[in-house]
């Protein structure tokens, strides 16, 4: 009811002329109106240009005029279910129906003219603050815009740098932890400098009400918003949005321009790559430039842009370096470099050989005392109890989705070496596995240490793999786990599957 009446009084406030806007036009483009404060014959003279609008990690192409410009942009807000993660969906609160928003790219000395619609399916006002803009709540104050609605406002980029922009409608903080930010960069009159590839990241906190992972459509969570517990820190809006096939691409001896964002709401993003070093980081987004950085802060409302030349092949991977953000909480993305080695920069591995100590076996991971668990008693219950099983104790290294890490730790999704014997997989867990194998087709060298696991949890675990991601199915007991424990080891075949 409180949603309604303030959406009524907006649109009052519209048709009394109080707030510059205009209803959307039945095909979905701004409606012809005679704007409140007609333009300078200064700003009249610029040349007009449609702003480019691409959808994330792209971004539109370097600006090559030498002279300002009347450059329209136009976006519109769109409240929509996507992917938050495998099986999980989340009512996102987007600009132009995306997360993050479409990045936008302007000139230092340009005049914006800025239409903001508000698809009439939405069901909360809108509006935008852009830090690039001088002026009452950076543009919130003249773009507050209702359902089915448009206004219009301009400013003029006065600073160049990288600026955040975001939704700040009241509660500004929940329109933000929805998924309503972006960045927009005012580049210098002069340029940037040339570069082969450039990027567009941004991270931001999601509260849902129910934890990491738990699946169907999950709602916002105010209480562990305003308490700064977020179950997902994400790049781009969702798990894995930078990931497999959504990863970034680059060659060998091409230099990388990432531009970073930080929505938040409330998180400080520590932005590393790893296997990369920046050449050289735009600190906060500004004039000041630093050199040879590992990991940079972003905060949460600012911006960041790094760049660094690719000298190996390989997989890098971005992640927040408040690690647990990254490998439980999703703020993981992929960099595929592809190109001629250079065994002189980076040799690969040279050699593996089990390193026992004092005589000891192969270390065993102590996950630390626990509450005797339920014991599952039908295959939806396995599979149940087997995700948490997974989350707390594999997840870490094979990844949300079974996926694994390149070069480190091998799929679990749609895996030959999984699907051939269900049991070997229970004895590996319980026993530990040293050397070579070859899963879908890849050879991987690595130690899985054993797991102080219960029975239980072993069968459910195993089951539950076995029944996602692409996996045949099928399910073991704890009376088959406790028969592998008192089998020999399964001992590396190099090229067995």
């Amino acid at each position: 009811m409180k949603v309604n009446k303030l959406v009524a009084a907006v649109s009052m406030a519209l048709s009394m002329g109080l707030v510059s806007g205009a209803v959307m036009a039945k095909e979905g483009n701004v409606a012809n109106v005679a704007l409140e404060q007609p333009a300078s014959e200064a700003i009249k003279k610029l040349p007009i240009e449609k702003a480019v609008r691409v959808a994330p990690p792209m971004v539109p192409p370097p600006i090559t005029r030498k002279h300002p410009a009347r450059v329209v942009v136009e976006m519109e807000t769109v409240e929509k279910v996507m992917k938050m993660a495998d099986g999980v969906d989340y009512m996102y609160w987007t600009f132009d129906s995306t997360v993050p928003g479409t990045f936008l790219r302007v000139r230092e000395g340009d005049t914006v003219e800025f239409h903001l619609s508000n698809h009439p399916s939405s069901k909360m006002p809108h509006n935008i603050d852009l830090h690039a803009v001088t002026g009452p709540g950076g543009g919130a104050a003249s773009s507050l815009t209702a359902p089915g609605h448009t206004s219009v406002f301009s400013f003029k980029t006065l600073n160049p740098g990288l600026y955040v922009y975001h939704c700040a409608t009241s509660p500004v903080g929940m329109h933000i932890a929805n998924g309503m930010y972006g960045l927009i960069l005012v580049e210098p009159k002069e340029g940037l400098p040339k570069v082969d590839r450039e990027y567009y990241v941004m991270q931001g906190d999601f509260y849902t009400k129910g934890g990491y992972g738990e699946p169907g459509l999950q709602p916002f969570d105010m209480k562990k918003a305003i308490e700064e517990n977020a179950d997902y820190v994400v790049f781009n809006g969702s798990v894995g949005a930078l990931a497999g096939e959504n990863a970034l691409k680059a060659e060998v001896g091409e230099n990388v321009r990432l531009f970073v964002g930080n929505g938040g709401p409330n998180l400080v993003s520590s932005f590393h790559v790893i296997g990369e070093i920046f050449d050289k980081v735009y600190v906060e987004g500004g004039k000041l430039v630093n050199e040879h950085i590992q990991t940079t802060l972003v905060p949460a409302g600012g911006a960041t842009m790094v760049e660094f030349k690719v000298d190996v092949p390989g997989d890098l991977v971005m992640v927040d370096h408040s690690i647990f953000r990254a490998f439980n909480k999703g703020a993981l993305g992929n960099i595929k470099v592809s190109g001629a080695e250079n065994k002189e920069i980076y040799s690969g591995k040279q050699m593996d050989a089990v390193y026992l100590p004092e005589g000891s076996a192969i270390q065993s991971v102590d996950t630390g005392a626990a509450p005797t668990p339920a014991v599952a008693q039908n295959l939806e219950e396995k599979i149940k109890f087997g995700q948490r099983v997974y989350e707390a104790n594999c997840q870490a290294c094979h990844q949300a989705g079974g996926v694994g890490i390149s070069g480190a730790f091998p799929p679990l999704a749609a895996s030959d070496y999984l699907n051939a014997d269900h049991k070997r997989a229970a004895n590996v867990i319980v026993h530990g596995l040293s050397g070579e194998i070859t899963v879908n087709g890849n050879k991987w060298n690595s130690v899985m240490p054993a797991m102080l696991l219960s029975d239980n949890d072993v069968a459910n675990v195993v089951t539950y793999v076995l029944n996602s991601w692409g996996n045949k199915g099928g399910e073991i007991s704890p009376e088959d786990v406790a028969a592998q424990r008192k089998a020999a080891p399964v001992q590396a075949v190099p090229g067995a599957h």
